[in-house]
């Protein structure tokens, strides 16, 4: 009997099946649920620092997806002998000068909008509602009122103007200068980054310590820059179809400001599903505020909102590729999610950070079922190609 006692005393824990089946699945548990408060802590930080430092990184964001825009234009005038500085000059300066055309043609329009802005919602009212032309004679003799008791009273007038907040005018006013500094540095950072051509590509081969490791950074690298390159190359190019055909048929049905249009038609199909919504809204109350019959003035919406269904159902699919479809809930949040933290950039570069990232996890075996989770149904029997990439 001691003899016995004296063994299992003398056994140690790790022999012993019992302590061992009580011990482990507890620790692993600990184990477990420790690494994921951690991911979950370095998330919510890296969230609050990507929101806190926008203003520096919304235009760091603009310059890369830019130059990936533009890197297959670069690479084509480097075929000619160019050498990188001077396609990154050409580059730039052509998209300089768009952007200078652009704004010297719409400036007068969208001038136009924002003064008639405090009466373009007192006409849609009157517009909705039907309002007759009694109520439209009290309406102005309010306003003949009020006239008269600001022109007594001018030193209360000027108390009660003096607290309000800053107009339209005024906000915009303000905010010019920060946006021309951005938009200087997003253009001074494209520059450079087209300049450098492959140096990035040279200095990853350079750092990583085994070939293998050489040459799976720089498949990874290249595969993300070709499949962002062409999504957004393409993108640009549908979008801007898509801003042509709005422009011309709101020509033809007699839109003011056909080409303002256009351009909206443009810059707003780079948000997904929001996007189509805000400019469907747009045609509709400018068709209110233009036309007097109901069904006229809401074809200019209708026409709109076809367009934009066939870009999205047949245009985009066709020339886009089953490759790089998204899963759209997962497009939906991340445009929400990108919208909270950075605006209207954010939810422009929202659906190139996805592509980046189901690229990434293509080529990571740990991460490929997130991959599959982000793309769109039908996609998930489409793998990476297994052949290598020139360098």
């Amino acid at each position: 009997m001691s003899d016995d006692i004296q063994n299992n005393h003398a056994m140690p824990a790790d022999a012993n099946p019992e302590l061992v089946s009580n011990d482990m699945p507890a620790n692993t548990i600990f184990k477990s649920s420790s690494h994921w408060a951690v991911v979950g802590i370095f998330l919510l930080l890296l969230l609050a620092s990507i929101a806190h430092a926008r203003d520096f990184l919304v235009p760091v964001a603009l310059g890369v997806l830019l130059a990936l825009v533009f890197s297959p234009v670069r690479r084509f005038l480097e075929r000619r002998r160019l050498p990188p500085a001077i396609s990154a000059f050409i580059i730039v300066s052509g998209l300089m000068t768009l952007i200078g055309l652009g704004l010297s043609t719409l400036a007068d329009p969208v001038q136009r909008w924002i003064k008639e802005a405090p009466t373009i919602g007192y006409k849609i009212e009157q517009k909705l509602r039907g309002a007759n032309q009694s109520a439209k004679e009290v309406i102005d003799a309010g306003k003949q009122i009020e006239q008269i008791a600001s022109l007594e009273n001018e030193t209360e007038q000027v108390q009660k103007v003096s607290p309000r907040e800053p107009g339209v005018l005024v906000k915009l006013a303000t905010s010019v200068p920060e946006i021309l500094a951005q938009v200087v540095f997003t253009l001074v950072l494209l520059f450079f980054l087209l300049a450098s051509g492959d140096m990035f590509y040279e200095k990853l081969v350079h750092i990583m310590p085994t070939f293998k490791d050489k040459r799976n950074a720089i498949k990874i690298s290249y595969d993300i820059e070709r499949k962002l390159s062409n999504y957004l190359f393409t993108i640009t190019l549908i979008n801007a179809v898509l801003g042509i055909a709005v422009g011309v048929s709101m020509w033809l049905l007699g839109m003011p400001n056909a080409i303002l249009f256009g351009v909206l038609a443009f810059a707003f199909n780079f948000v997904p599903y929001l996007g189509a919504i805000v400019g469907v809204v747009i045609a509709a109350l400018v068709g209110l505020l233009t036309f007097d019959h109901t069904g006229t003035a809401l074809l200019p919406a209708l026409t709109y909102l076809i367009l934009t269904i066939f870009e999205g159902q047949i245009a985009t699919p066709y020339f886009v590729g089953r490759r790089l479809e998204m899963n759209p809930v997962v497009i939906f949040l991340s445009v929400a999610l990108w919208a909270w933290l950075w605006s209207i950039v954010g939810m422009l570069v929202a659906v190139p950070l996805l592509v980046a990232v189901r690229t990434f996890c293509e080529h990571i075996p740990s991460l490929q079922a997130f991959g599959t989770f982000l793309s769109a149904r039908g996609s998930e029997n489409f793998h990476p190609e297994n052949t290598d990439i020139e360098t």
